[in-house]
């Protein structure tokens, strides 16, 4: 068997072993970025030789019979809104270029801690504002299962180089579907954890009430290991949940049975605007949970309708406040010729650091916060919000998961919906519910539509991620779907 098709798990395991060396298994993995990220673009740097080094020590300590750990040589791929010390951290933007972490976030370190290989950072829509990767001051990236689409985004990058080979794992941030939408597009497993269950010191801040750091791996099982490594409590982040660690692996075939699960199919998610083969494969997931044993209804949220619109007002004022910091005296890019005018210099460097969706967020957020619109739109955006999560909890009362498309569609073409906005922010319909109530929701393949991923969405009450990777285990081991190396 190819060493790149291995889980994650049995890399870890035939390196404690001593089966394979940690530093053979990253220089496949070197090769195989070198062949195929021309194609891709999934990565914006590429930490070559910290990642030898960390082979090369994994081994050594190995030989001498020393304890290594969880992830030992296991190759991991980070969104470059991740802060890795002493490693540039773009998020995609010209306005951070050249910005060096001094520090490492919270799930770097723990990373670390359990030995992974980081090889790099990702690719992605500018400060994670974006579903296609299209925004990207560094060029989008492309589907490694057709080279013309859109990987999904804002964690295009991190999706395409799991689903490539270029990466065994990897760390997507999840806003409004960042980390679903490329797991759905690019055919590999992705999770949003319940908001506060992993750390967020050290992601550069989009919207800080949605946002949540997430695992992307071929299988379920890898992407439980991911969050057993990242996920528990740190007293850096304000945001964080006091909760005890897990074992999320071991949950996915613990009691309850599948039979004894209640699942309730979304019907706002299955109506107007998903494509029909979509449409057709999720209740083909759907039909063979049902086989399984499990309980299947219907369910109907009415507040869905209004999830988008308070979505974007939400997020959009969050990403004014938080990115009026880049001011190109302290870090990044900065124009020049400006002289000692800071006023001219502050915003020449914004309109030259900034692209064109990220300056539109700016400027809707600031619009939506502003003295007489503030009532109108940001609190009654949050009082919506606060209506969807109350219509949750009253279904999750009568359903223990709640299921549907990730996304409506497969993978469309690079530059289809760029030149309208309102379109592309249409795409996320199916993945803001879960961001805005915090609840975990995990996006598994479940088939192929004309040729191209479709993705299983399983949402659960909050800490209830053994739940979700419980329902999308008993799918994957249907059969129905195999990880496939593209391209």
């Amino acid at each position: 068997m190819n060493p790149l098709l291995y889980p994650a798990e049995k890399v870890a395991s035939a390196v404690r072993n001593g089966e394979l060396s940690a530093l053979d298994y990253l220089e496949a993995v070197l090769e195989r970025l070198k062949h195929v990220e021309p194609k891709l673009n999934a990565f914006i740097t590429v930490t070559e030789e910290l990642a030898r080094r960390k082979a090369e020590n994994i081994d050594r300590r190995v030989e001498k019979g020393l304890k290594v750990g969880k992830l030992a040589g296991v190759v991991v791929a980070v969104k470059d809104n991740i802060c890795v010390k002493g490693v540039e951290t773009t998020c995609g933007s010209r306005i951070l270029k050249g910005y060096r972490p001094s520090y490492n976030a919270t799930v770097v370190e723990r990373l670390m801690a359990e030995d992974a290989v980081i090889i790099g950072k990702t690719n992605m829509d500018e400060f994670a504002m974006g579903s296609s990767t299209e925004f990207s001051a560094y060029g989008p990236t492309r589907n490694p299962w057709d080279l013309e689409r859109v990987p999904g985004g804002s964690s295009g990058g991190s999706g395409a180089a799991v689903a490539s080979g270029e990466a065994t794992l990897a760390l997507g941030s999840d806003t409004g579907g960042s980390v679903r939408c490329p797991a759905a597009f690019c055919g590999v497993v992705g999770l949003k954890p319940t908001y506060g269950l992993v750390s967020r010191y050290g992601l550069v801040a989009y919207a800080n009430s949605l946002e949540q750091i997430g695992p992307m791996a071929r299988n379920v099982g890898d992407c439980a290991l991911l969050l057993s490594v990242i996920a528990g409590y740190d007293p850096r982040d304000s945001t964080s949940l006091k909760v005890q660690p897990m074992d999320y692996q071991t949950k996915l075939t613990d009691p309850p049975e599948l039979e004894k699960l209640r699942i309730g199919v979304i019907k706002e998610f299955m109506g107007e605007g998903v494509q029909e083969g979509v449409r057709e494969r999720v209740w083909n997931a759907v039909q063979s949970l049902e086989n399984l044993g499990a309980r299947v209804g219907e369910v109907s949220l009415k507040s869905l309708d209004y999830a988008l619109a308070a979505y974007y007002i939400i997020a959009m004022s969050e990403a004014s406040s938080n990115l009026a910091r880049y001011d190109g005296l302290r870090y990044g890019f900065r124009s020049s010729d400006q002289g000692l005018d800071w006023n001219r210099a502050y915003a020449k460097t914004r309109r030259m650091g900034f692209g064109e969706e990220v300056k539109r967020r700016i400027i809707l957020g600031t619009f939506a916060l502003s003295a007489g619109y503030y009532e109108a739109y940001y609190l009654k955006a949050l009082k919506v919000r606060t209506l969807i999560r109350m219509e949750f909890e009253k279904a999750f009362k009568k359903f223990d998961v709640l299921v549907g498309p990730s996304m409506p569609m497969t993978a469309f073409k690079i530059g289809e919906k760029i030149e309208d906005p309102l379109e592309l922010y249409m795409c996320d319909i199916n993945t803001v519910p879960a961001n805005l109530v915090g609840i975990p929701a995990i996006s598994v393949p479940c088939g192929l539509s004309d040729g191209l991923p479709v993705g299983l969405q399983v949402m659960a009450p909050p800490l209830r991620e053994d739940l979700v990777f419980k329902v999308a285990y008993a799918y994957e081991r249907t059969g129905k779907w195999m990880f496939q190396l593209k391209p």
